[in-house]
């Protein structure tokens, strides 16, 4: 009995042990079991330090602010319609319409779906596409663009241009505007055929003077088109604005029908009736449509290493690239980052990029320290010059800088100030065509005053004193003025609002007020003798009927060539303010009919006055015969000079 008993609470203790393992198993089966779930830690914000005296980024704060800032923008810029967005640690914490997207409909701006033209800013997105390619090992910055090309883009002193010499602007390309803008969709040239009409003059050593150029940002977005293999609208659709979830954003031209009735319209001025929508030929650099909340995606994704909602742009070794570079021509003032423009404040780097577009204006600015973006645009007006200031007194109200002490003038600001007075021509230009008779006109003087500071009106109104070698300050606003020295002598200058993109650069040959002299005094020729031709007719005709026929014929010739040259002169005084415009190349080449005419005449009027001398003519005859040939000859140099006869038209 006793060995039954025994044999039986031995198994009993077994099965208890089973059944105790199998309930201590059985939680562990059932979770293997069920789906998993994670519970995502909350995302880390950025560490976030608040400057002594600076007001809170909120949208309390800015909300009250803002709104009297643009009202002063709307109302000095004539602007009918404005938007406003801001970011910050990856959120858009304010975004707000002012005035009207269609005035007539009374149809109020609306931030989220209203857009507006980018311009300029569209070369951010063009940029970023190439960064993306970069990131594939597709494209390398510091290979020659001729690798990507179907066409060639010549060497200058042996260098070729790089990729990075393009996103700097610093590719030494003279400045274009033929065909760059159309308001029919059906004379708009496609912007790869434009590239490859001509290709402008490299009028710097690469690398070393900043001339804005946007001929260089239309080439980047073709290599982005070759390299891709996807045309480049696609490419911008399908890399950048669909990821971004950007749905009122387009670089088409026209709009899509489906976002037509979402464009601003463009009244020029209050009252005025809107014009017609503006298309641009270099697309990769202008083109972009776009709204305030949209763009304040892209602004996320360049804040926050690359990525914007579910959408990783680029990565964050890339980002941290293009916004650490920096290329700066004159020391002291900033310089081009990777595609984006240093507009920095002091010591606040502040990147973004201005944008101009007939009517519309518009500023992006990020402030990387403090992963804070703004977006201004308007439309209507001219508030372009408005929206710097504003983003200026952003940043001095939310990221104040630190005390400064005011810095002595140095005991060389007389010295070095006569040094670099002088005349002046910007950067941004052309010499191997007839914008350069047109550039002439815009060059600008630095002078001294009494107190030794600079005087440069092309500036603005300032008081410029010296505190470091060739570095000016103005106290009132802040703003720098550089320069660089060579052999005792400037070699270019700029302000730090621009320097990034455009210096100035000493200017050579006759001042602008010579050159009208002598065109004046080579008009007037031409002028009195046209004049003087019937008049003498009707004074003299007793010594006019004794000229033979055959000298009469080139007496004639000769003042009918004198009024040629006066049309042709007046025929480019209209044309030089209006090149850039479309539909030109008909009437360029009628006035270049006249020039012909008048550059074959100076033969009429060669042998008018050669007879009037063998044959012994009136004594007025002969003296107004050789005064015009002078003249005459005088006209074909600066006719030649300044390239107004060019077969080319380009321009």
């Amino acid at each position: 009995m006793l060995a039954i008993a025994s044999t039986v609470m031995r198994r009993f203790s077994r099965r208890r042990h089973a059944v105790a393992l199998a309930l201590m198993l059985l939680p562990a089966a059932l979770w293997a079991q069920a789906p998993i779930q994670i519970t995502p830690l909350p995302e880390a914000r950025h560490a976030t330090v608040t400057p002594l005296g600076a007001s809170d980024l909120d949208a309390r704060d800015l909300q009250p602010w803002l709104d009297a800032q643009m009202s002063g923008v709307m109302q000095q810029g004539a602007a009918t319609g404005a938007v406003v967005v801001v970011v910050k640690d990856g959120e858009l914490i304010y975004a707000k319409g002012y005035g009207y997207a269609d005035a007539e409909a009374k149809k109020p701006v609306d931030p989220a779906t209203t857009m507006f033209r980018a311009a300029s800013v569209s070369k951010l997105f063009t940029w970023t596409a190439v960064m993306q390619l970069v990131e594939k090992h597709k494209l390398d910055l510091d290979a020659d663009i001729n690798r990507y090309l179907d066409f060639i883009v010549p060497a200058r002193e042996g260098k070729p241009v790089t990729m990075r010499d393009l996103m700097t602007h610093s590719a030494g390309f003279e400045e274009v505007r033929k065909d760059r803008y159309s308001v029919n969709p059906a004379s708009l040239m496609r912007y790869d055929v434009w590239l490859k009409q001509w290709v402008p003059k490299r009028i710097y050593p690469v690398g070393e003077v900043p001339a804005y150029s946007t001929y260089g940002t239309a080439l980047a977005g073709y290599i982005v088109q070759r390299v891709s293999g996807q045309p480049f609208d696609d490419y911008m659709e399908r890399h950048i604005l669909e990821p971004l979830e950007m749905k009122h954003a387009s670089f088409r031209e026209p709009l899509p029908a489906s976002l037509q009735p979402d464009m601003a319209l463009n009244y020029g001025k209050p009252g005025a009736a809107p014009r017609p929508f503006d298309l641009r030929t270099a697309v990769p650099a202008g083109a972009l449509s776009v709204s305030g909340e949209d763009m304040a995606r892209f602004m996320v994704a360049h804040l926050q290493f690359g990525r914007s909602g579910n959408a990783q742009l680029l990565e964050q070794a890339t980002v941290q690239q293009m916004q650490s570079y920096q290329r700066a021509a004159i020391p002291g003032l900033p310089g081009m980052a990777l595609g984006f423009v240093h507009l920095d404040r002091g010591d606040q780097v502040i990147l973004g990029h201005g944008g101009d577009l007939d009517g519309f204006h518009n500023l992006l600015a990020l402030f990387p320290d403090h992963h804070t973006g703004i977006f201004i645009a308007t439309v209507g007006g001219r508030g372009g010059a408005l929206l710097r200031p504003v983003v200026d007194r952003f940043s001095d109200r939310y990221f104040p800088p630190l005390p400064q002490l005011k810095l002595p003038t140095l005991g060389t600001d007389k010295q070095h100030a006569a040094q670099v007075a002088g005349r002046y021509s910007s950067s941004v230009t052309s010499r191997s065509n007839v914008l350069a008779l047109r550039d002439l006109f815009q060059q600008s003087t630095i002078s001294v005053a009494a107190d030794g500071s600079l005087l440069a009106p092309m500036f603005g109104t300032a008081h410029w004193r010296e505190v470091k070698p060739y570095l000016w300050v103005d106290d009132a606003t802040g703003r720098r003025l550089g320069a660089v020295m060579r052999d005792g002598k400037v070699s270019m200058l700029s302000i730090n609002a621009v320097s990034p993109v455009q210096v100035f650069l000493p200017a050579t040959g006759w001042p602008p007020q010579r050159v009208m002299e002598v065109l004046t005094a080579i008009l007037a020729v031409f002028a009195l003798i046209a004049l003087s031709w019937p008049i003498a007719a009707l004074l003299s005709r007793r010594q006019v009927s004794t000229i033979t026929d055959r000298d009469l014929r080139w007496y004639r010739l000769s003042r009918l060539t004198a009024i040629a040259y006066l049309l042709f002169a007046g025929g480019w005084a209209l044309m030089l303010p209006r090149l850039g415009s479309s539909a030109l190349d008909t009437r360029l080449r009628l006035l270049q009919l006249i020039g012909v005419l008048a550059v074959l005449g100076t033969l009429a009027v060669a042998v008018e006055t050669w007879r009037a001398w063998r044959h012994q003519g009136s004594g007025w005859r002969r003296i107004s015969g050789a005064v015009l040939l002078l003249a005459c000859f005088a006209a074909i140099g600066f006719i030649v000079h300044w390239h107004l006869l060019s077969p080319g038209l380009n321009y």
